[in-house]
């Protein structure tokens, strides 16, 4: 008897063993392990961009050789610079309300790569002073923490939205609860990739 496993559309805020210094990654969390569990039909990974930069190639070589999306998660604009002079497929940004984070974007933007925003709520980022052409992202980790309806919910039908499961180990490889909000809200996710 084989068992059919559910697959949702897109993750693209996975992080694997690249992110070194985040405590919260298992050993077990490898990109070999996202491959194989394969829980999404579009997989990226978006590791932390400050962890790994000294292994770019090698990290994006062993990503391309696993059919998987690379991608990085860039910590504020104090580490855009450096970013977008490496090739990522997309950008997963922590913009804080301050205006030099929000000045940032424009740098990202000009690669013509996606910007995903991420954890909007957790990092008190206004969404009025995101530009357009970003997503928003929409995952487990954080979604809960604040009144989604509040802050997410004016601002549904203004942006595309992406939906992730900030998985730092295997048993966090799910979006129920991201998904769950998205629902809620009306909101349609976006893929960026095909699948």
């Amino acid at each position: 008897m084989s068992i059919q496993l559910t697959q949702v559309p897109q993750d693209l805020h996975i992080h694997t063993i690249y992110s070194q210094y985040d405590s919260a990654v298992v050993d077990e969390q490898t990109p070999e392990l996202i491959a194989r569990v394969h829980h999404a039909r579009i997989l990226g990974i978006s590791d932390h961009f400050e962890h790994f930069t000294d292994r770019f190639d090698e990290y994006k070589k062993r990503l391309q050789q696993l059919n998987l999306h690379a991608g990085t998660e860039v910590d504020g604009a104090a580490y855009v610079g450096e970013a977008i002079q490496l090739d990522f497929e997309y950008y997963i940004y922590h913009c804080r309300n301050q205006r030099s984070e929000y000045d940032a974007i424009d740098k990202l933007l000009a690669t013509g790569k996606p910007v995903i925003i991420a954890h909007p709520m957790a990092l008190d980022t206004d969404l009025g002073k995101i530009p357009p052409e970003c997503y928003i992202e929409l995952n487990n980790r954080y979604i809960w923490r604040d009144d989604w309806k509040r802050k997410i919910g004016p601002y549904a039908q203004s942006f595309r939205f992406l939906i992730g499961s900030d998985a730092h180990q295997p048993l966090w490889l799910n979006q129920n609860v991201a998904r769950y909000v998205a629902s809620q809200l009306g909101i349609e996710e976006t893929l960026l990739f095909e699948g």
